[in-house]
């Protein structure tokens, strides 16, 4: 498949990249600076996501955004998201959003969200309302095809590729330990795995894993 990564150089683009790449699909590197993309052999565009357009996802089958802004920016996420869908508007390509743990449940009656729980760290919240506005605007969008794929409350960059993954649907997903977590290698495999698969047309999912 022709599959874009939309920040490429970051940790959830990477590992996803090279999961991508694995796999034998067709990648393609969006990302804001190509002096900082070291990966050889792989195709580039250098384009912010901001001023993304139609032509310029229509080749790929599949897009992810895996944009990564700044702790403690909220706009940035939901001007980043909103600029996708609009490039998508139009186009047969389907977009894959990395999300955030935030805007799961935490309740059966869908009251409680991990955002307003006491323990979420605070300093995350922006990123969180952002990446929930989001993907609020994605469920509301009827013209484009999408999947939000939120990882679990501790998404660790260092943590082992075991090869498996539980999957969710809106509620916060905890282990074997009762931990809520996922290693960075293991939401790759699941991105790709949903790449392949489109499993959850138009639907938020997530993963929670082993350590």
């Amino acid at each position: 498949m022709e599959v874009g990564i939309i920040g490429a150089n970051g940790k959830a683009g990477h590992y996803i990249l090279e999961e991508a790449i694995q796999r034998g699909h067709d990648v393609t590197a969006i990302v804001r600076n190509q002096e900082k993309f070291t990966k050889a052999n792989v195709s580039v565009i250098e384009k912010d996501i901001f001023q993304i357009t139609s032509k310029d996802i229509a080749p790929f089958d599949v897009v992810v955004n895996a944009f990564g802004a700044a702790i403690g920016e909220e706009q940035a996420h939901v001007d980043a998201g909103h600029a996708l869908i609009k490039a998508a508007t139009g186009t047969d390509t389907r977009i894959i959003v990395v999300g955030g743990a935030g805007s799961l449940y935490v309740d059966d009656a869908k009251s409680l969200q991990l955002i307003d729980t006491p323990e979420f760290p605070e300093i995350f919240k922006p990123t969180a309302k952002g990446q929930a506005r989001n993907l609020m605007e994605l469920q509301q969008t009827k013209d484009i095809t999408w999947t939000f794929v939120s990882p679990s409350a501790f998404f660790d960059f260092e943590g082992a590729k075991t090869g498996t993954y539980t999957i969710g649907g809106d509620h916060l997903l905890v282990n074997s330990q009762g931990e809520s977590y996922i290693s960075y290698a293991d939401f790759a495999l699941a991105i790709v795995d949903e790449i392949e698969q489109a499993t959850h047309i138009n639907q938020r999912f997530t993963v929670v894993g082993e350590k």
